[in-house]
């Protein structure tokens, strides 16, 4: 695998403002200023906007307990990713076991492409996300947080929760998986 290549540009991206003091307009202005950020982890990581919603609630739940023993302000923007990345393995876990058991209904992967896709990108990225779903869920993340979201491996192993080596492990057994599955296309 190449380490320079880039990440997928097909899933769309979201914009955010910085400021230098995050806490500036308190609670409130944090949700607003970060929620759009833990959306498009969520989106990418989950492939479904319909969990988006629900993951973004959990993740600020979760903010507004412990927000106040964070000791950088700037540290917020890696700490909520970390706290998506935490949620988001949870729910791809339920899935999982919801689907062993017939209750996941698949949902669409369409809404995460960009506008600019062509319609064979489209399906492409339907069809890596679904084969995503087969893979273990740590695979899966390693994997879609350095090709998807675009993070470099120090950040997706701190983000993981885990080694460098380990996630390089990981996005390196979920790499080959999907070049198993793909080379004939």
């Amino acid at each position: 695998m190449d380490a320079k290549a880039p990440h997928l540009k097909l899933v769309k991206d979201h914009d955010e403002h910085e400021r230098e003091d995050p806490w500036e307009d308190g609670f409130d202005g944090i949700f607003r200023r970060y929620s759009p950020y833990v959306a498009a982890i969520g989106i990418k990581l989950l492939g479904r906007d319909d969990e988006v919603d629900d993951l973004v609630q959990d993740v600020f739940l979760e903010a507004h307990r412990g927000l106040h023993k964070l000791r950088e302000p700037a540290a917020i923007k890696g700490w909520l990713a970390t706290v998506a990345v935490r949620n988001a393995k949870r729910r791809l876990r339920r899935r999982r076991a919801k689907r062993f058991v017939g209750l996941d209904d698949q949902g669409s992967y369409v809404q995460l492409a960009d506008s600019a896709a062509s319609p064979e990108q489209r399906a492409m990225l339907v069809a890596v996300f679904r084969f995503l779903d087969t893979i273990p869920v740590d695979e899966r993340l390693a994997w879609t947080l350095r090709h998807v979201q675009g993070e470099k491996l120090p950040d997706c192993a701190q983000l993981c929760g885990c080694s460098l080596a380990t996630v390089k492990r990981r996005i390196s057994a979920a790499q080959t998986k999907i070049d198993g599955a793909f080379n004939g296309r």
